[in-house]
Parts: C-alpha cells; structure tokens; sequence
C-alpha cells in the first residue's frame, strides 16, 4: 500500500498537523445568489402575501382558510401523486461497459472536515478500499484553519500517497460549499466527487461513474449515488433511512429517469469538474449547496443521472441531532427556491416544475404536517368527546389516508432496493415522524431572518460507538 510522500507536505501550526501551502486568495467562485438578498418583486410579491392573509383572516376568515384548505389539499395531493407515480417507474437499468484502467480519467474526491477528528481514520480507510488506480486518484482532504482536533486526528494517521490535506484560508461564510470551492481550485481530476465524513462508499463507484461518464453524452453534467442508512432500529434513525430509501431510490431514480431536474445529496454526487466550474462551483453562501448546484446544472442546459453503487451513511440518532441539520435543510430549500424564482435565475417551464414539486412541496409540508396533524388530533378527539362526528371532510380523511398509502408504499420500494429491512412498524409510525418537520421549519424560518449563512454542523460518531445498529 503506498503511503504518504513526505516532500510533498509542510508542517504548520503548533499541532503538528500537515498539509500543503494554499493560497489565502479566496476562490473565484466562491459567492452565489444565495448572498443577495431577495429582489424588490419577491419583495412585493411575498408582502402581498402575508399582508393579504392577514387581512383575510382578519376580514373574511371563512373564506381565507378555504383557499388556505385548497392550497394544502393540493400541495398533499401532489406529494402523494409524485411519489405514487415513482414508485411505479422502473430504475433504468445500464449496461455501460467499464474502463480499463489505462482509460481511466483522473479523479479527484473532496472530503470537507469539520470537528471530525471521532471519525476521520474511518474516512481514510473507506477512502483506501476504493477500487481505482492510485496513479489517477487525487483525495482532497479540507480543514479550517481553527480545527486543530481534526489536524491532530490525521497527523496521527499514515496518509496514503494520494491524500492531501488542505487548509481552507480565513474568510467568510465558513461552510462546507466554500471548502468544496477552495478544493475545486486545486482538483486536477477530469471528475470530481464529494463525501462527507461519515460516508462509506461503495468501492466500485468511481469506476461505476468514470464509465457512465465516457458512454454519455457531453451535457451530462452529475450522477448521483444512492445515499443509504445503515439499519438502525431506533425511531428517528429508522424514519431517516425510510425517508432516504424513498428520496434516493424511488423519486430521484423517476426525475433522473424523465429527464427533469432533482436537489442533489450533499455527497456523492460526481461532476464533469469542467462543467461544475463553468456554471460556478458551490454556492458558498447556500446552506444547501447541493439543492441549489441540482437546478443550477438544469439552468445551464445539463442534465443529471443516478448510479447504482452507494454510499453508506448514518443517521441522527436523537432529536438534538436531527433538529439541527433538518433546520439546515429546510432553511437552505428556502434559499434555493428564492435563488431560482427571481430574474435572471429563472428556470424553464419544465425545471420550474420539477422545482416546484420537489422544494416547493418540500418547503409547505415542512410547514404544513405539523399544524394540520394537531388540528385533525384535535378535531377527532373533541369530536368522539362530545359525541359528534369529527368536523373532517370526507375528502380530507381520504387524502391523508391516500398520502399515508402512497408515502408507505413508495418507501416500502425504496427499502426494497437498497436491501435494507421493511418493517411494518417503521410505516405505521412515519404520521408521528412528519410532524417534527414543522418544528424545524419554524427554526429555520427564524434563521432564515436572522442567521441566513449560519451552519448548523451535524455531530459523527465512530460506527462501533453507535447503539441501534
């Protein structure tokens, strides 16, 4: 196995840690529609709103929450049609020939770190059993400069020779997409793909996407692995693999399929690094870069995909764990559906649509579960108490039943295809797990006012230290 090329680092620092000199220039790239702030028509546009629903329910409340029922009625209905419809659809199946390895292009894989020193030998060592020539691999390891544990952590480690560690230069935001871009600057490799700390990918995924790449036409600009949870029987981590196995082996594999546009995974997606630097790199100021590069590709007239190799991820394993990166998640959807709905980021009809039905929907029912559980626990339980029939339109009972059967029925396919375990009582409780999205949108919704860049990092934990597995 080779190892590290001492000449090729310098010590830095009091911690002993090492990596190679970088320029503190910051990256070209490095700033995105996520740092403006929103145009004078979304302004007007989303005081009407507000402005105008206030005043409904102060002046004609019947009304109002009519409309309000119709636009609910119709974000679940289409929630449920989507997923219904991708459970239905067939993953495309590829016979794409592999490469030897004298046609193998360069690779580049960028890794960026942030207080993982916990899990940072098992990153290096998923990152020696992939299966691709050293010659042509070039790892990129990012750290901020302020991270001393993580430096400790792989100074202690033997690198590989094709491991270098980088040190992100001061600035602002400090996040993983502005890593990600100081990284692109130095990626030398035709592909490029990300993994997060805790990621274990599939050994054969980047021979899997170097050859789908050489058979596929120039404007396919990504592919997307299959992000999968290891099994954990515990509430929340089972809910997070089901929600997973639905999102990247039922709907993405569907829009890959039909040729629209989907939010990327925040890993595990490999680019042309040609095209990711022409429409940009990451936005840094987006706290998910992957949603927005996902339509910013579709913008720029690319197309994506999806592999069948995955990675292997885990879970949050309780609620201050999960309400933070949920947050994130949900702040950063907002971000990216006002990047993509003001002048000139406009998508086309088709983009737009799939935008709308994946954030947009993503954005209101994140809203929406919450407040629409309690009211209907409340009206069913106020109902039997005075001996009357619960004031829920047969319509309503119908659609939640349908959105139950369609969510459970698509994960069920998900599960399914990663080869993870279907148990009955992980969809029985999914109605219990959707609230909480609501919860982490009223979150988001105040750091979205007054913490836009702000980072909520997820805490890792080595795999032999987890109890639900």
């Amino acid at each position: 196995m080779a190892r590290e090329n001492p000449e090729t680092r310098v010590a830095i620092g009091r911690a002993g840690v090492f990596a190679p000199r970088v320029s503190s220039k910051p990256h070209p790239l490095s700033f995105g529609g996520a740092a403006r702030p929103p145009t004078l028509p979304q302004q007007i546009v989303g005081f009407t709103a507000l402005g105008s629903l206030i005043g409904g329910l102060i002046v004609a409340a019947t009304p109002t929450l009519h409309i309000l029922h119709a636009v609910f009625f119709t974000a679940f209905a289409v929630t449920a049609g989507l997923r219904l419809a991708a459970a239905f659809v067939p993953r495309k199946q590829l016979d794409t020939p592999w490469l030897r390895d004298e046609d193998l292009p360069v690779y580049t894989v960028i890794t960026p770190l942030y207080r993982e020193a916990a899990v940072a030998p098992e990153l290096i060592a998923a990152l020696e059993r992939l299966d691709y020539p050293r010659e042509r691999l070039q790892v990129l390891v990012m750290l901020e400069a302020d991270d001393l544990e993580t430096h400790r952590a792989l100074a202690a480690i033997a690198l590989p020779s094709f491991v270098q560690v980088v040190i992100a230069p001061p600035g602002a935001p400090k996040t993983k997409p502005r890593a990600c871009n100081v990284a692109l600057d130095r990626a030398r490799g035709e592909l490029v793909v990300i993994y997060d700390a805790e990621d274990r990918p599939d050994r054969m995924q980047l021979r899997e996407a170097a050859a789908r790449f050489a058979a596929a036409p120039a404007d396919l600009a990504c592919l997307q692995a299959p992000l999968r949870i290891e099994p954990d029987r515990r509430f929340l981590p089972a809910q997070f693999a089901l929600e997973y196995a639905l999102q990247f082996e039922v709907l993405q594999p569907a829009l890959a399929r039909f040729g629209a546009p989907f939010p990327l995974g925040g890993t595990s997606n490999h680019f042309r690094t040609s095209v990711l630097r022409q429409v940009g790199g990451w936005d840094a100021f987006n706290v998910t870069e992957d949603a927005d590069l996902g339509f910013r590709l579709a913008r720029g007239g690319y197309t994506l995909g999806v592999l069948n190799a995955p990675t292997l991820e885990t879970a949050p394993e309780t609620l201050i764990e999960w309400l933070p990166q949920r947050t994130r998640w949900v702040k950063g959807y907002m971000q990216t559906f006002g990047v993509h709905t003001r002048g000139p980021n406009l998508l086309k009809p088709p983009s737009f649509a799939a935008l709308l039905a994946t954030l947009g929907v993503s954005i209101t029912s994140a809203f929406t579960h919450g407040p629409l559980m309690a009211w209907v626990l409340a009206a069913v339980t106020f109902g039997i108490a005075a001996g009357r029939t619960p004031p829920i339109a047969p319509a309503d009972l119908a659609l939640l039943a349908i959105g139950w059967a369609a969510a459970a029925l698509a994960g069920v396919q998900g599960l399914r295809r990663a080869g993870l375990p279907i148990r009955l009582r992980d969809l029985l409780l999914a109605p219990a797990y959707w609230p909480l999205q609501s919860l982490a949108a009223a979150h988001a919704l105040v750091q979205l006012l007054r913490q836009p860049y702000h980072w909520d990092k997820t805490p890792h934990t080595p795999r032999a230290g987890r109890a639900g597995g």
